[in-house]
């Protein structure tokens, strides 16, 4: 089953107070130290079922409530493709990961199982830094759909143990909580996969601005295309594979700067849904 997903309020180990905490402070003698909440926290933002109780989509936010864009990345990796990492494909781009950390650029990462497997300390250190999300980009990204770029594709009723089987792979590579948000490969999707995903408590994210960074090698035309789709409320949709997608760190040296130029604010996908059911 998935995980339940709570929000995690960070803790200062004693040690690390004075670093990471500022400056401890110390009850006074004679008074007792503040409670600990015993609040559960709060399930992150997600969209009700559609009708007929299918899997709801996501595309874009609010485009009235400030300029605020989600960059959201793919790491992919099919099933089968163990062998081609072995033998020194990338599929991998920690040097994206590291610039957007030096540019604090929140970013929400859609991750196979299979990737997560093959680069354990890369999900997990992903998962477990508060700039990311990582979200679910099914086990084998094989297609939920027929005809769907070349992907091979996973049959109805392997659906949904697909996506929970990535949710355990984040889990065993030490992510402590993945998002309730699910990516199809390819973007492709239809009213037999939307209804096999039933149940599972996710949000389908899509997307309204394509990069165009897969297989792409000029950083510039990537970054245009980008900055001249980008409205309020958009979803941009890249990739964390290099092999498949090596410009994309290029790309977003010239995006991030360019749109903060103009005003855009960028968040996480989890905002851009509570700012859509009201939840920010």
């Amino acid at each position: 089953m998935i995980p339940l997903v709570r929000r995690i309020t960070a803790v200062c180990a004693l040690s690390a107070a004075l670093a990471a905490c500022g400056t401890a402070q110390t009850p006074r003698a004679g008074r007792p130290a503040p409670a600990k909440s015993t609040a559960a926290p709060s399930r992150p933002p997600t969209l009700a079922p559609s009708p007929g109780g299918l899997t709801p989509v996501f595309t874009n936010g609010p485009r009235t409530k400030g300029r605020t864009v989600a960059l959201t990345f793919d790491a992919d990796m099919t099933a089968d493709q163990g062998p081609r990492a072995a033998s020194g494909e990338h599929f991998d781009n920690p040097a994206l990961i590291a610039t957007l950390r030096a540019l604090k650029v929140p970013a929400t990462v859609f991750m196979t199982g299979r990737w997560a497997e093959e680069y354990p300390d890369q999900a997990r250190s992903i998962g477990r830094d508060p700039l990311f999300e990582l979200a679910n980009h099914s086990y084998s990204h094989y297609a939920f759909t027929g005809d769907c770029y070349g992907l091979p594709t996973v049959s109805a009723d392997r659906m949904r143990a697909d996506v929970e089987r990535a949710y355990t792979a984040f889990r065993t590579a030490g992510v402590p909580h993945a998002m309730p948000y699910f990516r199809f490969p390819g973007g492709c999707y239809d009213q037999q996969a939307l209804r096999a995903l039933s149940g599972l408590g996710v949000t389908a994210v899509q997307w309204d601005v394509v990069s165009g960074d897969a297989f792409a090698t000029d950083a510039d035309a990537v970054a245009r295309q980008v900055l001249d789709g980008v409205k309020p409320g958009s979803v941009v949709v890249m990739h964390c594979t290099r092999s498949a997608a090596p410009t994309t760190e290029r790309a977003v040296r010239t995006v991030v700067p360019a749109l903060r130029k103009k005003g855009f604010r960028f968040v996480k996908v989890s905002e851009l849904i509570a700012a859509t059911t009201g939840r920010s």
